[in-house]
């Protein structure tokens, strides 16, 4: 279906966020929908939307949260999220957080090294507590995607790598306030090439037998996220296919009897409802470039300049002739760019422009530079 921008929106200021909230509705029902038949256990990564809005629909869908900071888990429990539901992951967790997580009692932390696992069992015999953790293994998996986006290499700062994990599982000896539940993965983000799900699953699975041969069971296992979404064509693809995502762990994953497979999905989630809208300023021509200046810029959306993501462009307001332009916002740097060479039907001052599948990654990576007013979020 063909993206249309609710009419009323037509005179809202620019520039802001629309989110679609029918689209996320039904995202999250093929969602859980996928997830049910093999009793996945699905985390909301809040790092690529926390908005209250959009997090109350997530929880009354059955899901859990997934999150990297102290804030992060404080916004899930304000927007309902039960505790034993909430997982708190991140290689830098500092005590405020870890004590906050404690004190409310969530399910999981996940631990990535043993100085953060001598900590935790500190902060929580401090409060008469257990911590219940699962270790975040770096399972040297390639998932094709960005290098800054790439997190299950060797390379990566995240995890513990394979040639450590004996020497963390024996350090547990001695840490009496901190319990071992499960392992954790997780080996990047916008992973389209669903194959390399099956290699951590392979992974996973000589993990796991190798820790029952050290006497450990594990009654959880999280596999991470990272499912991609399709930011060239999203008319076409709107909802990611979600079945063939769990398809793979069905299939390769060897799933212990009563063990509970946790996933943990953002972007797929949310990314597609969600659209940057601005005007433009400005059409600027030279002999070598036509710039099309959008009241937007790299302070509300800087994937195109941190990565050179790819969003779909559609000017809203015009049906003349296709032109190339730079799309480019006001920002006082080169890098403030959101496509080249993007055809467009001839653009005009004042023309309304849809940055697409831009719920993720977009408003929470926001910034003030230049002094910039945050943006608003529309809801529809």
């Amino acid at each position: 279906m063909p993206f249309h921008l609710p009419a009323e929106l037509a005179q809202q200021p620019t520039p802001f966020y629309y989110y679609d909230l029918a689209l996320l509705d039904q995202t999250l029902a093929a969602l859980t929908a996928a997830a049910r038949p093999g009793n996945f256990q699905v985390h909301y990564a809040l790092k690529a939307n926390f908005n209250l809005p959009l997090l109350q629909r997530i929880r009354a869908a059955g899901l859990g949260a997934d999150c990297v900071s102290g804030g992060e888990v404080q916004r899930a429990l304000e927007a309902g999220f039960a505790p034993d539901h909430v997982v708190f992951a991140g290689v830098g967790k500092s005590d405020a957080e870890i004590n906050r997580a404690l004190a409310a009692d969530i399910f999981c932390f996940n631990a990535e090294s043993v100085p953060e696992l001598q900590v935790l069992n500190e902060l929580a015999a401090a409060q008469g507590r257990t911590a219940r953790v699962a270790l975040r293994i770096n399972p040297n998996v390639d998932a094709h995607t960005h290098a800054y986006i790439t997190t299950g290499l060797e390379a990566n700062k995240f995890g513990i790598s394979l040639q450590d994990l004996a020497g963390v599982i024996d350090s547990l000896d001695s840490l009496p306030h901190v319990e071992l539940i499960g392992l954790h993965a997780h080996i990047g983000s916008q992973i389209t090439n669903l194959t390399v799900f099956a290699e951590l699953s392979r992974k996973l699975n000589e993990l796991q037998t190798w820790l029952e041969g050290r006497g450990h069971r594990l009654p959880h296992l999280n596999v991470g996220g990272g499912l991609g979404i399709d930011y060239h064509a999203p008319d076409e693809h709107l909802i990611p296919d979600f079945a063939a995502y769990f398809g793979m762990f069905e299939q390769h994953l060897q799933r212990r009897p009563g063990q509970q497979v946790h996933v943990e999905l953002g972007r797929a989630v949310v990314a597609q409802c969600g659209t940057l809208v601005s005007r433009v300023l400005y059409v600027k021509e030279s002999q070598q470039v036509r710039f099309a200046i959008l009241d937007a810029g790299m302070t509300e959306l800087i994937r195109p300049a941190l990565y050179g993501s790819h969003h779909h462009i559609q000017n809203l307001s015009s049906q003349g002739p296709f032109l190339p332009y730079d799309v480019v916002g006001p920002i006082c740097e080169s890098s403030d760019t959101f496509a080249k060479g993007v055809l467009l039907p001839e653009t005009q001052r004042g023309d309304l422009v849809a940055i697409r599948s831009a719920g993720a990654y977009g408003e929470v990576m926001a910034s003030g530079y230049n002094l910039r007013e945050k943006a608003p979020a529309v809801y529809r």
